[in-house]
């Protein structure tokens, strides 16, 4: 069996999803042309030597439907031997789509794959595909499904962790998302977006608020209580009957915010590297899914990290730097708490609550913070993890080369 190797990895930053974001402008397969285009160039890449590329979308319809991946390849003028994978594993596609493109690499069947991902969430509004957990009442009631933030806010009241709690740790995401932009951190790694007159439309991350202040912060409304009225807070407390009430916690400054975003990562084996002249920057050497509790639902961390650790022999203390994805802040301070780490390793430099969540490339963004961040430190061993809809975990570790 031979070793996956993470040669290169890029990405975008972050424009505000909304129609007067700066990204708004920019088509999803633009903006996944842009990472393509920049693995290319960066590493002088001869893509006939591509076997795949696999792309996570979560909103797979209209400009992001139809094989985004196979049509991006050729609108960027590569190789037409280049293959092209969809994939939609909810908020962890682009993580899965590493993980896959690893396996295809172990398996010895291929040598050199692209995964990532792409959203462009003020285009293709989240949910516009639809699907019978969310749209279908029927479904909804026999699984007991409920939405994200309800979800949240149901882990928060469990844990029984505070307001100021949740705020805490969105503005510690918010200085550190702030200081590493300041000071130059994400610029090795992310590629501007230029428009169809090559001039730059964004360059750097839109949705971080660097002014934010706690006292800010604990003054905005509860997002998910409405909804919870509606009868889902009922649901989630037939599931867990001793709870009395869900306290609704999370706001728009403690949950991850609505972005458009792109990231590729190039992933090969040693002798691809080797014939190709790249260096081998990390080996993934554990991957895992899982399956979790569909009411909770954002705790899926917590199994699939135990499983891809299990896999390598290793333990939680083992593990260097953490990219835990802060779809809310609660489910990645129950992970905290769980494993027992040290909150300076994790998300160091910030994460979705401060630049936002561009679901389905959002777990490529975050393996590129990893390696980067274990370069910079000199650091060894890291580990991705994030929780998704409908109760899933998935979970990848690398070994810096």
């Amino acid at each position: 069996m031979k070793d996956a190797y993470i040669l290169d990895l890029v990405r975008t930053p972050r424009g505000r999803g909304k129609v007067n974001g700066s990204l708004h402008e920019v088509k999803p397969i633009t903006l996944f042309s842009t990472v393509l285009k920049a693995l290319k160039e960066r590493n002088h890449l001869p893509t006939e030597y591509v076997d795949d590329i696999i792309l996570g979308c979560v909103t797979p319809v209209g400009e992001q439907g139809g094989n985004i991946a196979k049509a991006a390849a050729l609108y960027s003028d590569w190789d037409e031997r280049v293959a092209g994978l969809q994939l939609n594993r909810l908020c962890g596609s682009s993580l899965e789509a590493i993980n896959l493109a690893a396996m295809k690499i172990r398996s010895g069947w291929e040598n050199l794959v692209v995964a990532g991902g792409v959203e462009s969430m003020s285009r293709v509004a989240m949910g516009s595909d639809g699907g019978p957990l969310m749209f279908d009442p029927a479904v909804n009631a026999k699984v007991n499904y409920i939405p994200q933030g309800v979800s949240a806010d149901l882990v928060a009241t469990l844990n029984g962790y505070t307001r100021e709690d949740l705020d805490q740790y969105a503005l510690r995401s918010i200085q550190r998302a702030t200081k590493a932009m300041s000071d130059g951190l994400f610029d090795a790694s992310m590629v501007p977006v230029f428009d169809m007159n090559q001039l730059v439309v964004l360059d750097k991350e839109e949705h971080l608020r660097s002014d934010s202040t706690l006292e800010g912060l604990s003054v905005l409304p509860a997002a998910f209580e409405k909804q919870g009225a509606t009868g889902f807070d009922d649901m989630a407390i037939m599931k867990y009957p001793f709870l009395e009430k869900i306290n609704h916690l999370h706001t728009a400054g403690n949950s991850s915010g609505i972005v458009d975003g792109a990231s590729a990562i190039l992933i090969g084996s040693a002798d691809i590297a080797k014939q190709l002249n790249l260096k081998p920057r990390a080996k993934i050497i554990a991957a895992s899914v899982v399956g979790s509790e569909p009411t909770i639902m954002l705790d899926g961390t917590i199994p699939s990290t135990k499983k891809a650790l299990s896999l390598v022999g290793m333990k939680a203390s083992d593990i260097d730097l953490w990219e835990a994805n802060e779809a809310f802040a609660a489910p990645v301070l129950h992970f905290i708490d769980h494993y027992g780490l040290d909150i300076d390793n994790v998300n160091v430099n910030g994460g979705a609550i401060s630049m936002g969540h561009p679901l389905g490339a959002t777990g490529g963004m975050l393996m590129v913070n990893l390696v980067d961040e274990l370069e910079r430190r000199s650091l060894s061993t890291g580990m991705v993890t994030m929780c998704m809809a409908g109760g899933m975990g998935v979970s990848t570790i690398i070994e810096l080369c």
